[in-house]
């Protein structure tokens, strides 16, 4: 889907420059029922960032808790597909909660920086753009260290994304 779309994401009506701002987004529960831990979170991403500006586009709960804390973060109305789309494609990288967040980011080659300590998808860790911080704030700022300083682990496409998953199982079917 994102290969097929990668020509028709737009940009959201923000004023931002491509790699210059970080996209946050959040919406598992574990970190939404955890306020205190969530703010501690935030507090080091916001510290470890300095002046880059963090773009949060978040729904629901998560929009209302992140802005709660009064924290230097753009939280914004969840995006559509395709403005969500370029807004994590042109980011200098990317914290989530999300592994279909991170799998975009390993597509799109974006370091992407996983809150959690599992991943769904392990190839975007042992492949890809992707590193797990376990919700531990200490490693979440050594990660964003590393980003900001150019210091990214080398990655790559993994094995089979080339958009030809459909032709492969056509001819698997054909015989």
């Amino acid at each position: 889907t994102l290969r097929f779309n990668h020509q028709r994401l737009r940009q959201p009506k923000l004023d931002v420059k491509t790699g210059a701002y970080l996209v946050l987004t959040v919406n598992r529960k574990l970190f939404l029922a955890d306020k205190e831990h969530l703010c501690m979170l935030l507090e080091a991403l916001v510290k470890a960032v300095g002046n880059m500006p963090v773009i949060a586009p978040l729904r629901g709960q998560a929009l209302e808790l992140v802005s709660s804390f009064q924290l230097p973060i753009h939280t914004i109305p969840s995006l559509d597909y395709l403005e969500f789309g370029w807004l994590t494609a042109n980011a200098k990288g990317i914290i989530t909660d999300s592994g279909n967040v991170a799998e975009e980011a390993t597509f799109n080659g974006v370091p992407c920086i996983t809150l959690n300590s599992y991943t769904e998808h392990q190839e975007t860790v042992s492949v890809g753009s992707n590193v797990l911080v376990d919700g531990d704030a200490q490693k979440l700022s050594e990660a964003l260290d590393d980003l900001l300083q150019g210091r990214w682990k080398k990655c790559a496409l993994p094995d089979r994304w080339d958009g030809r998953t459909a032709e492969r199982i056509v001819k698997i079917l054909l015989g």
